[in-house]
């Protein structure tokens, strides 16, 4: 009747650009062994942690297979960190030295708490889904499995980089939208309190527009029959990106 929890998997070496973004991992076998005894773990543990490059070596020799191509190939040395990055970059499609460093943006650190692997997963890949203009992005998360943090860390990494989707020299203004206050209140006084003053709740028909970090439910903006729709206050574009919680209410 219950469920029980696996034996955890471990890679040999994790393999990271920066602190926060891994890029590979590499199993490491005996000298007795081939070179690619371990390829089919390593690349188990990549598809897992959502990686583009896997390795396998007995000391001696090396075996990559890179996920952005499909193809294996045996080499005599392993890639250098900025050769990595640079195939990584061209596979993504990130294009310019702006738009790297904003990926690379570190994520806001507390002690004793560090995104799980699934979380990073979603946080990067979410980034790079805005940074390379993509509109609509979903993130489809079980409940219990830190929607609003990785929400948080979305938004941190592209405010603190300075992204907006005019490319003006400004934080990037954002709206974090849900259908009930308590799903709003919550995150905004405990998740978000990184974001400081910069954080507002739009409520009680007040259009604020001197903030970054707004937060609202449907119903504050939307029209009804006792309301025109403050929405209306907002110039279209106003916002750089909205964050909607629990969409499928919406």
């Amino acid at each position: 009747d219950k469920p029980q929890r696996r034996k955890k998997k471990r890679a040999d070496y994790l393999l990271r650009h920066t602190r926060d973004f891994k890029i590979a991992v590499v199993e490491a076998k005996a000298k007795y062994k081939k070179p690619g005894d371990g390829l089919q773990q390593a690349k188990d543990y990549a598809e897992v942690l959502g990686l583009k490059f896997a390795y396998s070596t007995n000391g001696e020799g090396i075996v990559e297979f890179d996920y952005s191509t499909g193809k294996e190939r045996e080499l005599d040395a392993f890639p250098t960190p900025d050769e990595l990055w640079s195939r990584y970059c061209k596979a993504q499609n990130i294009v310019g030295e702006q738009t790297e460093k904003r990926l690379l943006t570190p994520y806001y650190h507390t002690p004793g708490k560090s995104p799980r692997y699934y979380q990073e997963i979603a946080i990067n890949r979410s980034i790079e889904a805005i940074l390379q203009g993509k509109k609509r992005v979903l993130l489809t998360m079980a409940t219990g499995t830190g929607k609003t943090f990785v929400a948080f860390q979305i938004c941190w990494k592209l405010w603190e980089s300075g992204w907006n989707s005019r490319g003006e020299a400004r934080k990037p203004r954002i709206l974090y939208l849900a259908d009930r206050n308590i799903l709003i209140d919550d995150p905004k006084d405990k998740t978000f309190t990184p974001f400081g003053d910069a954080r507002w709740k739009i409520e009680n028909g007040v259009a604020t527009k001197s903030r970054e970090m707004y937060f609202a439910i449907y119903q504050s903006l939307a029209k009804d029959e006792h309301r025109p729709g403050l929405f209306r206050e907002y110039a279209p574009g106003f916002f750089d990106l909205i964050v909607v919680d629990e969409c499928h209410r919406g």
